[in-house]
């Protein structure tokens, strides 16, 4: 089998991107300019939202700023616009057996230190993450067994069961393949060491990484002579450098900001919509938390129509669960939950719950509304007898304790196709008994046999099905508040050319990127 999946598997995830029926609307694309007249002496701001952390390992989320920054590739690739995986490093791609897929690498590839690029290598890097002390949710030895180098330019990759999605896993960013040279000990480097159209050489570390033009790109001539990608977790702040031009895309930005870029005939907005969920996430594994009676009550105590209106200013629809409405796996009409404080008061008084301490709400401040959001949170369980006092914090000071259960509740939010192009990622990894991100701390054998068994299921009906019911079970067990279905709000110059959006945020500098002179 070539590299073709089923129909109704494309045709699902592209829906799915589309993710239309969410009542938004917008363009991801300002790439209608020619780059003919780019002026290839440019280089280019671009304002992440986040920093790096864990020194670059490629299983951490430090992958996705080398996948944005035009550095680090994949086997496999999502193409967001076709609704479909593409090939990247590897040309072609084969199910050779039950349990084994065999990846063609692309010939005539170099990584940016010169060497070439080769199934050993290939190898070498992915058994570095397979190997990983904390593996990453897409790529990990319960879904793959191993990975083998047939020969030159053939890679085997080996799963536990049968897999459908193995080609979707090799899309993750976290499989991204690096030179043998960035590995040293326990360390990676990635500086010289990507394939992609950008290689990095320098940072400041938290505060920005300076890229080059790769001269010897395989995918084409890279427009741009470099750019520097700044961490920059403060909203506002993004939004003010791309309107006064210190920055030509600044990404994730705050509605706070929308009306004034909108007005701005310098920038253009860049809306998508996200298969991405504000969530406010509680400790199931610690008091009052650990009673469904008291989670219930939490969400029957907010309001999340007015919470839609006020904070997101629109820009958001309330959840009505783990899914949006139109996605393929919800199963039926949802509605999202009203807000009830008489059943609220009646479930705590269930719960035998007394107000014996503040509960601590943290706002990731990555993301300017929580703050906002969490003080009408903080009101709406105010009026059920709830006390809530807020923290904000930066995500990376905040991760360790909440994977090891130590916060009471936190704001976040999750792209469900972020891990891979399939919820099976998110699904395992954020609510299995044994997930990497459980940041729920949730464990539910009936959930875990039904993801087992969508894991192996290659008929995307029937494994959309599962999906469904697993969904049913979290929303059942009020696992936690799924607040608003948000959309991918970036914002970028006029005069730039050659950017589209991605909704996932993996790729944004580009070969194609492209800047005229001054």
């Amino acid at each position: 089998m070539r590299y073709s999946l089923p129909a109704s598997v494309s045709a699902g995830l592209a829906a799915l991107l589309a993710l239309t029926g969410c009542g938004f609307t917008g363009s991801g694309d300002s790439s209608a300019q020619s780059t003919q007249d780019a002026d290839k002496q440019q280089r280019i701001v671009v304002d992440n939202f986040r920093a790096p952390v864990a020194n670059w390992a490629l299983e951490s989320d430090a992958a996705y700023i080398l996948s944005l920054s035009g550095c680090l590739e994949t086997l496999t690739r999502y193409d967001e616009a076709e609704g479909k995986i593409v090939p990247s490093l590897a040309t072609e791609w084969k199910q050779s057996s039950p349990l084994e897929w065999d990846f063609t690498i692309r010939e005539g590839v170099e990584f940016q230190d010169g060497t070439p690029l080769t199934a050993d290598a290939v190898v070498g890097s992915l058994q570095r993450v397979l190997k990983a002390a904390v593996p990453a949710r897409a790529f990990n030895p319960k879904v793959v067994s191993s990975v083998t180098a047939l020969d030159g330019r053939t890679v085997r990759v080996t799963t536990p069961t049968e897999s459908p999605l193995v080609p979707y896993r090799l899309a993750s960013v976290n499989t991204g393949v690096l030179s043998p040279a960035a590995f040293e000990g326990n360390n990676v480097n990635p500086f010289g060491h990507c394939t992609g159209p950008f290689t990095p050489v320098s940072e400041k570390a938290k505060q920005s990484l300076t890229l080059d033009r790769n001269a010897n790109y395989w995918g084409g001539e890279v427009q741009l002579a470099g750019a520097e990608v700044r961490f920059v977790t403060d909203g506002a702040t993004r939004t003010t450098q791309v309107q006064t031009g210190e920055a030509d895309v600044s990404l994730s930005i705050p509605v706070s900001g929308l009306a004034a870029l909108e007005s701005d005939s310098n920038v253009k907005v860049l809306k998508a919509d996200s298969p991405r969920t504000a969530t406010l996430y509680m400790n199931n594994g610690k008091a009052p938390f650990d009673k469904v009676d008291f989670r219930k009550a939490v969400t029957s105590a907010l309001d999340l129509d007015a919470l839609a209106a006020s904070v997101y200013e629109g820009a958001a629809v309330p959840a009505s669960g783990p899914f949006a409405p139109s996605e393929p796996w919800v199963g039926g009409t949802q509605d999202a939950p009203a807000k009830d404080v008489d059943a609220a008061k009646k479930l705590l008084a269930d719960a035998g719950y007394s107000a014996d301490r503040p509960l601590e709400i943290i706002a990731i401040v990555e993301r300017a509304e929580f703050a906002d959001v969490a003080a009408v949170i903080q009101d709406n369980l105010k009026a059920v007898g709830v006390p809530v006092t807020i923290q904000t914090k930066e995500y990376a000071a905040v991760e360790p304790d909440l994977l090891a259960g130590n916060y009471d509740m936190v704001l976040s939010q999750r792209n469900r196709l972020i891990d891979i192009a399939d919820p099976i990622g998110f699904l395992t990894a954020d609510y299995t008994c044994d997930g990497t991100y459980n940041l729920s701390h949730f464990c539910n054998e009936e959930y875990d046999a039904i993801i087992a068994k969508a894991s192996t299921t290659a008929d995307s009906d029937e494994r959309y099905g599962l999906y469904a019911q697993a969904g049913r079970i979290l929303k059942d067990q009020a696992v936690n508040v799924w607040l608003v279905n948000e959309q991918a709000i970036d914002a970028v110059r006029t005069n730039l050319q050659g950017h589209t959006q991605d909704p996932l945020v993996r790729y944004v500098l580009r070969a194609q990127t492209a800047k005229p002179a001054s």
